[in-house]
């Protein structure tokens, strides 16, 4: 991914983005444009959709608490969606906002809440999620903004797997590995190319007996350990992404 200028205010538009074209901020946007940052007519600011690029703006004020948004130019081109989905048992609110907007940093290219038998939360909260994907991608450069899938239980989605995305690996983070090292198992999956990946954390509680039994009786599932240590979800989430972006993903 091209580096931005971090310095910039980064704001995420439901809008087309194309030359010439000048955007009627919607009032939660201009409040915080104009009345938290204190921008000025002339100020420019960074903007995306999650499909145009990324663009040069503008700020033209309009009244105390209204303004448009003026493209200038197209700074970055659109980038592609890195192929890896995150699977997750949900958690609380706040841990959840965490795990989420790390995830975002991190390159999920899609974010899936995975019911399992020992999951804490058993609703989630879809908007707030999205806002949650949103606000990682403004504060981290992030201009392909992750997409927010519907919430399915374990079995569920394993039934469904070969049926929907029968190409796609799954990373099973387990922790009950023989093993405490990934690496050995990710280096291997990577002698074999590209491929699209999703990868699955578990709950506090972890999973189920009957539930690691169900996953690794899968062709499609691959198991790997997180190391010596019992991890909470929302480090696990971290945990795994990083040792996956360095051995199968865009760190390489």
């Amino acid at each position: 991914m091209t580096r931005y200028d971090y310095r910039m205010q980064r704001l995420y538009l439901r809008h087309i983005l194309a030359d010439g074209a000048s955007i009627e901020a919607d009032r939660s946007q201009a409040n915080y444009l104009l009345n938290v940052l204190r921008l000025q007519d002339n100020d420019r600011i960074l903007v995306f959709n999650g499909s145009d690029g990324e663009w040069l703006a503008e700020i033209r004020a309009t009244g105390r608490k209204a303004c448009q948004i003026a493209l200038v130019e197209r700074v970055r081109e659109q980038t592609v969606a890195n192929d890896i989905q995150y699977l997750f048992a949900p958690l609380k609110h706040a841990r959840l906002d965490y795990m989420v907007q790390k995830a975002v940093e991190m390159g999920a290219g899609a974010l899936r809440p995975v019911m399992t038998q020992h999951t804490q939360s058993s609703r989630v909260n879809l908007e707030r999620m999205e806002a949650n994907v949103i606000e990682a991608a403004e504060q981290c450069g992030v201009i392909s903004v992750p997409e927010v899938l519907e919430p399915r239980s374990l079995k569920e989605l394993l039934a469904g797997w070969t049926m929907s995305d029968p190409s796609r690996r799954l990373l099973f983070c387990d922790e009950g590995e023989e093993t405490q090292n990934p690496l050995a198992e990710l280096v291997r999956l990577s002698e074999s190319g590209p491929q699209p990946l999703a990868v699955l954390v578990g709950p506090e509680g972890g999973f189920s007996a009957e539930e690691r039994s169900l996953l690794r009786a899968q062709p499609f599932v691959t198991p790997i350990p997180l190391g010596p240590r019992i991890l909470r979800a929302d480090t696990a989430a971290v945990a795994a992404l990083t040792v996956i972006q360095a051995t199968l993903g865009d760190w390489r």
